[in-house]
């Protein structure tokens, strides 16, 4: 007998279709479109999707009484660098809040920190100039890289927000950190529970931006 079930691109392509189909004001009732442009951390990797900080962020949200909908604009491996070259076609004009979650690949690469202050600088410029709201999320180095070196790495996030104003998330893994219990196998990337701590963790910040936006 044959499968006459529809494909999963069929459903998505259906929904796609429904949504497009819905008039403005029944899309605004689905809430503020927030984008995290970040790297493997934000895409999810090696978890389901419902696992993922998008949606765990959007259940936080939700539990918070604030409408919206989270999109991921995370890819594996990328740096400050490609967050620059992209951010243009990754984040929809749509996006009222978009949360910066980029710079652990810089510190896995050993970057200059000067070079993903400039990275940063130029994406957060871009978009101020595109009148959306940010939440930059910080990156904690570890002191085993030479404290010196941390000590500039972990600056950078902090003098950024406070140069653009735009608020700050101090340490994105807070909370979860090196702990074997809430990371995949590989020690950096979190499991569920760890990303639900993050999306915990982050969703009272992106809520207050989120209420300032118009």
């Amino acid at each position: 007998m044959a499968d006459t079930r529809p494909s999963s691109i069929s459903r998505r392509t259906a929904l796609a279709a429904a949504l497009a189909a819905l008039p403005a004001h029944a899309l605004a009732a689905r809430g503020k479109v927030v984008t995290i442009l970040g790297d493997s951390i934000t895409a999810g990797l090696g978890l389901p999707g419902r696992d993922a900080l998008p949606n765990q962020l959007h259940l936080a949200l939700e539990k918070l009484g604030v409408p919206n909908m989270v999109r991921g604009a995370g890819a594996s491996g990328e740096t400050t660098a490609d967050g620059v070259g992209r951010m243009d076609f990754s984040i929809r004009p749509d996006t009222a809040v978009v949360v910066v979650a980029l710079g652990g690949n810089d510190l896995l690469q050993g970057f200059d920190p000067k070079v993903t202050r400039g990275n940063l600088d130029r994406i957060l410029t871009r978009l101020k100039a595109r009148h959306m709201g940010v939440v930059l999320t910080g990156m904690k180095a570890p002191p085993e890289l030479g404290r010196g070196y941390a000590r500039d790495f972990n600056a950078v996030f902090a003098d950024l927000a406070k140069a653009h104003n735009v608020a700050f998330y101090p340490d994105l893994l807070a909370g979860v950190g090196r702990n074997r219990a809430l990371n995949q196998p590989d020690g950096i990337h979190p499991n569920a529970q760890g990303v639900a701590i993050i999306a915990r963790g982050l969703a009272p910040v992106v809520a207050k931006v989120l209420a300032s936006r118009p």
